[in-house]
């Protein structure tokens, strides 16, 4: 990564924040964060024009209205009528603390709620804390405060046992095998991700999943170990362009994570861990048919250059988001399904 790589992103930043985080009815604004991505991934000059098509679709951001208290924010933690206040909250914040201390006072807050708007939450703050690793400027603050504010008003949890049944901690690979899955005739149609994943709560063997897997160990390695278990069940999974889309989260999201351990403790890391885990086995619980693809996969002659090049051309800020986090994950863990899952995504959301 070079800093250099980052020399458009502000002016693009500049350009989003005028819209709200979500648009459709529900859809997530992936702008941000595909930029971001496109950064990282050192393609600065594709993102004036990919801003200028994907801007087409969004709405304008509301302006605040009732101030969040400092003190009794809880209140409207998971209120998205007030998303606007929230990004205001967090702009005033921002301007007495540093990003860094923010994050740390806040992170162990929303870690909790990782699942928050189908991990989308989590997702670009990790993307606006890697930004402003690069360097610290004023759209990059902006832009944090607008992704906690988008983490605090999405706020949801995913149910979860008090005292689960004990039972042998297992990697995330393994753990996998044992995810109550969501009967066939409770899923149904449905248009929002979030959607399927409200049915759990109605489905109290899920309870119990949140403590099947070992968070006890090192925390990079818990999460290469489920990023690469969940582009196995990406590879099984994805059939159509809304499935793609669900298991496409189900690696970014957890992966949003490793961006972030920085600015948490040992403890928090364990706990964090334990909700990305839970995040990534809900949306196999309700969406998956297959623990995973068979048997040997498929990468050779796929390369970063190609990939890259291949995101670029699909247009779909999906893609370019799971192609930079596959990417990302196979330079710590050289597995060849990181790979194809990018390959795959490229191909079924081309635009």
């Amino acid at each position: 990564m070079n800093g250099r790589d980052y020399a458009a992103l502000d002016e693009a930043l500049v350009v989003l924040e005028r819209y709200a985080p979500e648009y459709g009815g529900g859809l997530a604004n992936h702008g941000p964060m595909a930029v971001e991505a496109l950064s990282a991934m050192g393609r600065p000059e594709s993102i004036t024009s990919w801003v200028e098509k994907y801007r087409q679709s969004l709405r304008p951001r509301r302006k605040p209205g009732e101030r969040i208290d400092g003190v009794r924010w809880h209140s409207a933690l998971g209120d998205y009528s007030r998303v606007s206040d929230w990004g205001a909250f967090f702009e005033d914040e921002l301007r007495d603390r540093s990003w860094r201390e923010e994050l740390r006072l806040w992170l162990p807050r929303l870690t909790p709620g990782i699942i928050a708007a189908a991990t989308h939450g989590p997702i670009r703050v990790s993307h606006a804390a890697r930004a402003l690793e690069q360097e610290e400027t004023d759209p990059r603050r902006r832009e944090l405060a607008q992704a906690l504010a988008y983490w605090a008003a999405t706020y949801a949890t995913l149910p979860e046992k008090a005292s689960p049944v004990p039972a042998p901690p297992m990697r995330p690979s393994l753990a996998l095998r044992t995810v109550p899955m969501l009967p066939r005739e409770w899923r149904g149609s449905v248009r929002l991700i979030t959607e399927g994943l409200d049915r759990l709560r109605e489905f109290p063997p899920f309870a119990e999943t949140a403590a099947l897997a070992d968070t006890d160990v090192d925390p990079g390695d818990f999460i290469s170990d489920l990023t690469a278990a969940f582009a196995r069940v990406y590879l099984a999974n994805a059939a159509d362009i809304f499935s793609t889309i669900v298991f496409v989260h189900s690696i970014t999201g957890p992966a949003s994570l490793r961006l972030m351990l920085p600015y948490l403790t040992a403890d928090q890391r364990k706990e964090a861990l334990r909700y990305a885990w839970q995040a990534a086995a809900a949306l196999f619980s309700v969406y998956a048919a297959k623990p995973g693809v068979d048997g040997t996969v498929d990468a050779a002659g796929l390369t970063r250059a190609s990939l890259i090049d291949e995101a670029v051309q699909s247009g779909d800020e999906h893609a370019i988001k799971l192609t930079e986090v596959c990417l990302r994950e196979h330079a710590l863990n050289p597995r060849p399904e990181y790979l194809a899952a990018a390959r795959h995504a490229c191909s079924a959301l081309r635009q």
